[in-house]
């Protein structure tokens, strides 16, 4: 792979900060926004030519414009756009406040559709480039007690899905990364939890408490060969809509869309029960 220039969304911990070191490591640069500077001074100080972090809350769509727009100013061309930014946010709907709510739309989903909605005119005059948008296996496949975290996938996945169509015939590829559980932070340090209520015990909306919690087991997924993959992506073309990661992701989606289908299928007579008879 020919060295590139990349913008990552998240590069303090997490696939941003896998992908950022894989990256840097094979001679590429990277452009990497964080919320704390501290967190990648390392890196910064081990590839002060090639690492610049710019100080970026995604949840400030006009910041997000004034970072793209700058950091296309200042190397002239990124080849590679990675939305990264996120987290994860647990509990059933009611136990959620509005404040939850609103925090993760505007970073998973508003944050993220900023990004790509900055970067496209800069693609665009540059004759093409790529968009990863990293997702989930969660943007396919839904649990209890992750109703806001699948709303912020799903939607992005539409909007991505769509997009894909405009931008393609300018040259720029869009990909939709759907990793399953890996061993990062998003599982087992930065994940948010709601304020539990009596009434959900015992209920499938505390089925997520298991899955956070180390001592049952870690995620099968391996942060670093994910990111690998996520790498290896851009050289495909044309750019993968959709790549999921993980065995357990696979092999859960297609369940999940199996089922979806089968019960659009049961559903054939009724659909047509609302035309218009031929002719009318």
């Amino acid at each position: 792979m020919s060295p590139r220039t990349w913008l990552i969304t998240g590069v303090s911990s997490g696939f941003g900060r896998e992908l950022t070191e894989q990256l840097l490591s094979s001679g590429n640069q990277v452009i990497g926004t964080v919320r704390r500077p501290d967190a990648v001074a390392d890196l910064a100080a081990r590839n002060p030519d090639t690492f610049h972090a710019e100080l970026l809350d995604v949840t400030d769509a006009k910041a997000v414009r004034e970072v793209v727009d700058r950091s296309f100013a200042d190397v002239g061309r990124i080849d590679v756009i990675v939305s990264n930014a996120g987290y994860g946010l647990f509990g059933a709907a009611e136990e959620l406040s509005d404040e939850q709510v609103e925090r993760i739309l505007d970073t998973n989903l508003m944050g993220s559709i900023a990004l790509i909605r900055a970067a496209l005119p800069h693609l665009r005059a540059q004759g093409g480039g790529r968009i990863i948008q990293i997702s989930s296996y969660g943007g396919q496949v839904a649990f209890a007690g992750n109703s806001l975290y699948h709303a912020t996938k799903w939607g992005i996945e539409g909007f991505v899905e769509s997009v894909a169509q405009e931008v393609a015939a300018f040259g720029i590829g869009m990909t939709i990364v759907e990793p399953g559980g890996a061993r990062t932070e998003f599982r087992y340090g930065s994940a948010q939890v709601a304020r539990a209520m009596p009434e959900y015990e015992g209920t499938p909306a505390r089925g997520f408490l298991t899955m956070l919690d180390p001592k049952n087991g870690l995620a099968p997924g391996d942060p670093a060969r994910m990111a690998t993959r996520i790498i290896d992506s851009v050289d495909i073309d044309p750019a993968p809509l959709r790549m999921v990661l993980g065995s357990q992701a696979l092999d859960g989606t297609l369940a999940a869309l199996r089922a979806r289908i089968a019960a659009f299928e049961a559903q054939t007579e009724l659909a047509a029960s609302t035309d218009f008879p031929p002719g009318e």
